[in-house]
């Protein structure tokens, strides 16, 4: 054989081992540097009893927005005692205020607090996925602070109703709500945990004709906006209603409370 035909056949092998390593070492590279999808388990990881029973209840929680007309006494106008022999007639405005309640049935029944919608004269409802609503008052119950509310639509989600009657102090305790709804402009519920701090509590403030029995207490943020919203067990399941805070602010300081979800089933039965 010539020696440049070995030549050339040394030279092809070469080549040829050398394409046959550069593979193996490609392969060995993409093996190594293929991503382990990590994000699915990094997301199980974040799901717990508290995200579970939000991801239940939150299609659930609806913003109540309503419009009432105030009237407003004019005394002394523009300062001048002359005035006060004189008898104006009250000015009449349009006030708008901001309220929660929860859908409880498919069929659009929703409940929330009677302080919410007394004096409306236009309440509209809107859906987490920003489904807008009017809403009818079904029946109220002065005393005991709640109403019963009905809108008309489709694909409603509902939330499960619990119980009241064996909650222990110190369980999880979870509120969703639309606290200063309209600062945030989003019909999106907030959430908040805390725990269920005492029961049975039982107030008649003087300054209001309403009784409140057997409440619920929570350190769970309440805030303005929060009211008729509802309280949630780890189950997922509505255990009361939010009704009012303890404040000097105005502003949560952590003792909140909630109407017991088995006394709004009965009043909810009467109304």
């Amino acid at each position: 054989m010539r020696a440049g035909s070995i030549i050339i056949i040394v030279l092809a092998v070469i080549i040829l081992n050398a394409g046959i390593t550069m593979m193996i070492i490609n392969s060995k590279d993409q093996s190594q540097a293929a991503p382990t999808p990590v994000a699915s388990a990094e997301d199980a990881s974040r799901q717990n009893s508290i995200t579970a029973a939000v991801n239940a209840v939150e299609p659930a929680v609806v913003s109540i927005n309503v419009i009432k007309t105030e009237s407003i006494q004019i005394r002394r106008p523009f300062g001048i005692p002359f005035f006060d022999f004189f008898d104006f007639a009250p000015m009449q405005r349009q006030v708008q205020s901001i309220g929660t309640g929860i859908i409880y049935d498919p069929k659009g029944y929703i409940i929330t607090n009677a302080h919410v919608v007394e004096g409306a004269t236009q309440i509209k409802v809107v859906l987490p996925d920003k489904r807008e609503f009017d809403a009818t008052v079904l029946g109220v119950d002065d005393k005991h602070d709640i109403a019963k509310l009905k809108i008309n639509g489709s694909r409603l989600n509902h939330a499960r109703l619990g119980s009241s009657q064996n909650l222990i102090i110190g369980e999880w305790a979870i509120a969703l709500g639309n606290p200063y709804g309209f600062l945030m402009n989003d019909s999106k519920p907030s959430v908040s945990v805390g725990v269920i701090s005492a029961l049975n509590r039982s107030f008649s403030p003087r300054a209001d004709k309403r009784s409140y029995r057997n409440m619920i207490q929570t350190d769970a943020a309440i805030n303005p906006g929060n009211s008729g919203g509802p309280l949630v067990n780890i189950n997922g399941e509505v255990v009361g209603i939010n009704t009012f805070i303890f404040s000097e602010s105005g502003g949560n300081v952590g003792i909140g409370f909630a109407i017991p979800i088995d006394e709004v089933k009965s009043i909810l039965a009467k109304i």
